[in-house]
This record gives structure tokens, sequence and C-alpha cells, in this order.
């Protein structure tokens, strides 16, 4: 169970666009999405709602633990997520998406704020964003003592050891089935 969010502050989009914004009447393919966490975060999942993005880029700003020189570092989660199977067609322009850890090229831990990177190539779409963004932090409340695990397996253990130095050497034979006895379908 991922159980609640975490607090963040979901920024505005902000466009990417070359040359000059009121000259150029060109549309701009690229949007990034800032997203500020109240506290650093090991991320456990990120989930949304896509709404005609064809690729996402998430990238993470990380407090790195005893690094003096740069005390926090940007780091690439995920690379071109193809959220759209075809970026002129609606397959997938509307569908809910989860990111799980598993799925990140790096250890999304004490991340402080998410980057996404937004593209949509094709000029079919006039806007294109992403909705209802939620993060989700890696749960450790629900795992057991490491130290009461580990004594019960080394409890086991020892029984199994017991229970193969005990063991006797008389085999068991084979079960006798009565002549009587009629297998039927």
């Amino acid at each position: 169970m991922r159980g609640d969010s975490v607090d963040c502050i979901v920024k505005s989009p902000v466009a990417l666009q070359l040359g000059d914004v009121v000259s150029d009447s060109v549309r701009p393919g690229v949007y990034i999405t800032d997203i500020v966490l109240s506290t650093p975060v090991s991320i456990q999942e990120i989930s949304f709602k896509n709404y005609y993005t064809a690729y996402l880029t998430v990238r993470v700003l990380k407090n790195e633990e005893g690094s003096d020189e740069s005390p926090a570092q940007w780091f690439t989660c995920v690379r071109n997520y193809c959220l759209m199977s075809s970026p002129h067609t609606e397959g997938g322009s509307q569908d809910y998406f989860s990111i799980y850890r598993q799925q990140m090229l790096t250890e999304p831990d004490n991340v402080i704020n998410v980057r996404l990177i937004l593209r949509q190539p094709s000029s079919v779409w006039l806007n294109f964003n992403i909705e209802d963004i939620k993060i989700y932090s890696l749960a450790v409340e629900g795992l057991p003592d490491p130290d009461s695990v580990s004594s019960s397996i080394q409890h086991m253990w020892a029984l199994t050891e017991i229970m193969q130095s005990s063991q006797t050497s008389a085999s068991i034979g084979r079960f006798d089935v009565s002549p009587s006895f009629c297998f039927s379908e």
C-alpha cells in the first residue's frame, strides 16, 4: 500500500521556446514543471494524469550526504518516457501513469526538487501538460525489525540442523493399495 502522497508545491509549467516570443508564432514543444518538496524525500512512485504530453523526462535535485563541494545536484531519473504511442494520435493522451522507483535510472533518495520536462513534437495539439501529480515516499514503517528477523532465521536454521541430525535411517516404504480399491474418473 502506498499511503498518502508527499506535501509538495507544483509550480506552473514554463514554456521553452527558441527565438523571440513576440515575433515567433511557433507553438512551444517543451514545457518544464518544477515540484518543490517540503522535506527531503526518498521517492517510491510518481503518479499523474497525462494531457497530450508525448514524452516525459524526470530530473531530481538530490542532497548528497557527505558532499561539501556541491550540496545539491541534478540527476536524470527517467529519460524520454513515452506517454503517447504516437504524438499525432490520441492513444495515451489522457491516461493515468505511475513511474516507480524500480524504473528510474538513479536512486531517488534525499530529493528536494523534481523537474518534469514535457515534450510534444506534434503541432496537432495546441496545449499539453500533466495533471494531478502525486509523489509517494518510500515506506519503511511496515518493515519488521532486522534484528528480530535475523534471530528468527537463525532459530529456524538451528531447528533444521537438529531435524537433519536426528533423522532415522529407516526409509518409508511405498503405500500398498488394496486390490479392491477402484480408480474411477
